[in-house]
């Protein structure tokens, strides 16, 4: 732990502003939390920071929550991992509930309605941005051996297929692609592989029981976090439990990508959509709760966990797989834009994203902009 003893009101101050501020998904809470740490008040060691960040990209669920909770309980234990991550995520799930309330509702003014269908039509785009961001790293993660790049591309290509198709059983591919590559590393070694016993979906569920469903397994069954949980959440929200429709589904995207703080706040939307206020505060307590979970009961054994070689194989066969199903998350969520002009601005938000390379935020806004002059200009939005 750091010398000085850091007070539990300043934990609160400073990671409630990162909520605050984070605007622009895991890289910008990254950079907040570092130059907080390590940077501005010298509480930790640049390597021991970057360590936090390898390990925290270890775990399911959103990594950059996962981040923020390891960095206040280095501080101040289970009390500084609490309210670290509390204020953390606070402001971005207050705003999201708010906008929810606004964008979501039964008979919205005709500007929310082009400002939200201008906004959904560029969300795909943020996938496809998001997954050629991770190419380069998870690439090079498999070294030069061709057999290990062949791997690389086959669990991308499968996690991309099970994007598109299979909806909620996708974290079976994931797991899958891991446990596939720890075969092959093992080599002829006894290993025991290690098992996860997922249920992708419980029809029989209903109510309130079906948002913490939902919302349990984007917070704990999700590697890679982000939009991996898209897939997850889309065929539950609209067409299992039909909560939203696709419409409202990518405004739901949206207003977790234009809202600080974690992607995962999107959670918190599908459970206002399905419940009202109260199903969008459990479906936010039960995604987030595993992120807290892991970090207080297992920080401590952070370093084993980095160094396990078995663990190291998983991710290296399950991280292109969550590349690929990132990218194909844009497939269904192109699918569900009904209108012409909406294909224009996806178009628009491709190059901007990918090609020029421009910020997720500024994109969204400029769409939520092209929507509201559509809807003005007498385009059909609904």
């Amino acid at each position: 732990m750091v010398e000085q003893r850091v007070g539990l009101g300043e934990i609160a101050r400073e990671w409630g502003r990162i909520g605050l501020l984070g605007f622009g998904g895991p890289p910008a809470h990254i950079l907040l939390l570092r130059r907080l740490c390590v940077e501005r008040r010298k509480w930790m060691e640049p390597a021991e920071f970057e360590d936090g960040i390898a390990a925290t990209n270890l775990l399911p669920g959103p990594a950059s929550t996962q981040l923020a909770v390891f960095t206040a309980w280095r501080l101040r234990g289970t009390a500084g991992a609490l309210v670290g991550g509390a204020c953390f995520i606070a402001p971005g799930l207050v705003l999201i509930l708010a906008l929810s309330v606004l964008f979501l509702a039964g008979d919205p003014p005709l500007w929310v309605l082009g400002a939200a269908a201008g906004a959904g039509a560029a969300v795909p785009a943020v996938a496809v941005q998001a997954a050629t961001s991770l190419v380069p790293g998870s690439f090079a993660r498999v070294g030069r051996e061709r057999a290990a790049r062949a791997r690389w591309l086959g669990y991308a290509l499968a996690g991309a297929v099970a994007a598109i198709l299979t909806g909620p059983w996708l974290v079976l591919v994931l797991v899958a692609a891991g446990l596939a590559e720890i075969a092959v590393r093992a080599r002829g070694r006894r290993a025991a592989l290690p098992v996860a016993a997922v249920l992708p979906a419980l029809p029989v569920l209903g109510g309130l029981g079906a948002v913490a469903w939902v919302a349990f397994k984007v917070g704990a069954l999700s590697y890679g976090g982000g939009f991996v949980i898209i897939p997850l959440m889309q065929d539950d929200a609209v067409h299992r439990y039909h909560w939203m429709t696709d419409g409202q589904f990518l405004n739901a995207v949206a207003l977790g990508q234009v809202t600080p703080g974690p992607v995962v706040h999107t959670v918190a939307a599908v459970g206002y959509a399905a419940a009202g206020l109260g199903g969008g505060m459990l479906a936010a307590a039960v995604a987030f709760a595993p992120s807290f979970l892991f970090v207080v009961l297992g920080a401590r054994h952070f370093d084993r966990l980095r160094s396990n070689r078995r663990v190291q194989d998983f991710l290296t066969g399950a991280g292109p797989a969550v590349v690929g199903a990132i990218a194909g998350s844009a497939v269904p969520l192109a699918a569900s834009l009904g209108e012409g002009w909406q294909w224009g601005v996806l178009a628009a938000a491709l190059l901007w994203l990918v090609a020029a390379r421009r910020g997720v935020v500024l994109t969204l806004l400029a769409a939520g902009a092209a929507g509201v002059v559509a809807a003005a200009a007498g385009l059909p939005v609904a």
